[in-house]
């Protein structure tokens, strides 16, 4: 059964190409898929203040409105198939909505004044900084969920199971749906069905800042007062286990409990041996008539809640901290609701990547900490292209689920003087990131535009667009042109930058290509071409209707000229004839020969500084 179902997800994900690896999240795809992570509160802000620690009304926020039709249409026609709203579900702020039923939250357990997307406080609402009439929040979003629709794209929001708000307060669950900890036994560490994890007979201290920090930049605030009532003390959202964590934990949520128990037992049943070969319905039926620990029913409930809303997908946050048992049940349980839902989780130890995909049935994980890590090296000037090839075929029999990217909300801009301090830095490195493989790309808003990340918005440090205040986005503001979307503000250098991701993200969500094989041509230049470099990268896409040859150059200053060979074995699997054969890149449109003689193919090139080619064979 298993061999049929591979073979027939095999046949649907090569209607254009023949796919290197069937896999179910291939299912339906023939193109490949680009997300667009925008966050969402600073999108649409057009308020250039950027006072730290600014309130809202001072430093002003962006609204689900402002994602209007122009503006996703301009999204669609940058290349988007996803739109990953990041910060929609309700988490702790610092700004007064009592007046809509919200209890205010204490700036002594929250990051920043506009406060963290990973630390939900009412996952069955909406954040109200978000909505033109906070009372209306959610048919805002659900407003919204149908205009992306409308422009042909999928929604992604977070969901946060490793973790909640320190002072959650679900004020709009479902009938008979209870609150977290609303029936935890707090008498003791641990119980299967409790959702936290406390520390009996202690009270939570605030930890001790560090650096003179002090909460809302030491403006005054009735609850700022260094203390939070919570007795017993519960586990800190990273694991920390004191009732005072340090400042650098992550003191704002507390940690939920998944039937782990202190010493890491486990208190549910494990999956058996072969279930990472069977599909998300088998999964789901083997955990059908069990008996769970109440948090994995909790936030299952809460993923079928938001997918019967629309929503089409999630990115799971700090997923490789919660048992890849849980996942199996969850994500198979949104499959069930929704087969082609896009599940996509943050997991950065290589050593657990197959689990997550096969046994937790995840469709893709970041590929942080092998290909970002190594572009950005290169990027820097101190990493070397010749260590790519290695990390593609340690992948390649899950290539696919590794999505790509070269900045998000947690890692440092491009552009910023941390990072390389030049956007065009990352072009050579965004076509290899888009083109490598099978797998989604992603970029971040403000990414096409060369956003340095510059702002000193309160808390935490440049480099990274804040996560946690109220803030102007100034390259991406110019783009957005007080909501015109029509770029006007840009200088020709960020309009120029916009166009190149343009032109790469609209052609990889169209060719075939990009869907079918792959192979690395860079070991074999490297060896016989010495004015082949380290900086350079080449390799090969194909299938049935479409023959790519790519070649990217990292470095910032100089120009490169060779003579980059193609093997045999690729001039025979591509089935060419001693001749020549018309090249047309499809970035630029530039031409050039490629030439096959004795069964072997050479290309002459010349590349500028931090330039790429994409050269299609004419046929």
């Amino acid at each position: 059964m298993h061999r049929l179902l591979a073979i027939c997800a095999l046949a649907l994900a090569t209607l254009a190409c023949q796919q290197q690896r069937p896999s179910e999240s291939q299912k339906t795809t023939e193109h490949k898929t680009v997300v667009y992570q925008v966050f969402t509160r600073l999108f649409g802000n057009t308020n250039t203040t950027n006072k730290p620690w600014g309130t809202i009304e001072e430093n002003g926020v962006g609204k689900f409105s402002d994602f209007t039709d122009k503006a996703l249409s301009e999204l669609k026609d940058l290349g988007i198939t996803h739109i990953w709203y990041t910060g929609v579900p309700h988490h702790a702020v610092i700004n007064d909505y009592t007046v809509y039923g919200i209890s205010n939250d204490d700036p002594d357990v929250v990051k920043g004044r506009a406060g963290s997307p990973y630390a939900v406080k009412d996952y069955y609402n909406v954040n109200p900084d978000l909505a033109e009439n906070p009372a209306n929040r959610l048919e805002e979003f659900k407003a919204l969920i149908d205009r992306t629709h409308q422009h042909g794209m999928k929604v992604l929001i977070d969901i946060v199971p490793n973790h909640v708000a320190r002072h959650y307060e679900g004020k709009n669950n479902p009938a008979g749906v209870l609150d977290f900890g609303a029936q935890d036994d707090t008498s003791v560490v641990y119980a299967v069905n409790n959702n936290f994890y406390y520390i009996p007979g202690e009270s939570f201290k605030v930890p001790n800042p560090e650096n003179n920090y002090q909460p809302l930049g030491g403006e005054a605030h009735p609850l700022a007062d260094g203390q939070f009532d919570e007795n017993p003390a519960k586990w800190t959202g990273n694991g920390s286990r004191l009732a005072q964590p340090g400042f650098h934990d992550w003191y704002e949520t507390v940690k939920i409990n998944y039937g782990v128990r202190p010493d890491g037992t486990k208190d549910f049943p494990e999956l058996p041996e072969g279930y990472e070969l069977k599909d998300y319905k088998a999964h789901y039926a083997f955990w059908q008539n069990k008996t769970l620990p109440d948090s994995w029913l909790k936030f299952r409930d809460i993923a079928l809640y938001w997918t019967e809303l629309g929503v089409d997908g999630f990115r799971f946050d700090m997923a490789e901290m919660v048992p890849v048992e849980f996942w199996s049940f969850m994500n198979s349980s949104i499959k069930m609701a929704n087969e082609d839902a896009f599940l996509l989780a943050e997991v950065y130890n290589p050593a657990l990547y197959r689990d997550y995909i096969h046994k937790g049935k995840m469709d893709y994980l970041y590929d942080k900490v092998e290909l970002y890590d190594t572009l950005k090296h290169i990027m820097q000037g101190h990493g070397l292209t010749d260590n790519l090839p290695a990390i593609q075929d340690g992948l390649k029999d899950i290539e696919h689920h590794m999505l790509h990217f070269l900045e998000n909300h947690d890692e440092q801009r491009i552009a910023s003087p941390e990072f390389v301090g030049d956007a065009k830095k990352g072009m050579p490195a965004m076509v290899v990131s888009t083109t490598i493989s099978t797998a989604p790309t992603m970029i971040y808003f403000g990414q096409e535009v060369g956003e340095p990340g510059a702002e000193n918005a309160g808390f935490g440090n440049h480099s990274r667009t804040s996560i946690f205040d109220y803030i102007g986005v100034p390259h991406h503001q110019r783009w957005m042109n007080n909501g015109a979307f029509d770029g006007a503000q840009l200088s020709n250098e960020e309009k120029e930058l916009r166009d190149f991701y343009k032109r790469l993200l609209t052609f990889s969500v169209k060719s075939p290509a990009l869907m079918g094989e792959y192979k690395e041509i860079h070991t074999i230049n490297r060896s016989n071409n010495e004015n082949y470099t380290d900086k350079t990268f080449s390799f090969v896409r194909w299938c049935d209707k479409e023959q790519l040859i790519i070649c990217s150059n990292f470095q910032p200053n100089n120009s490169q000229n060779f003579l980059l060979k193609i093997p045999a074995e690729i001039i025979k699997q591509w089935q060419l004839s001693d001749g020549q054969y018309q090249l047309t890149d499809q970035l630029y449109g530039s031409t050039n020969k490629l030439l096959v003689e004795n069964g072997e193919g050479t290309i002459d090139i010349h590349t500028e500084p931090l330039a790429s080619f994409i050269y299609k064979i004419d046929n």
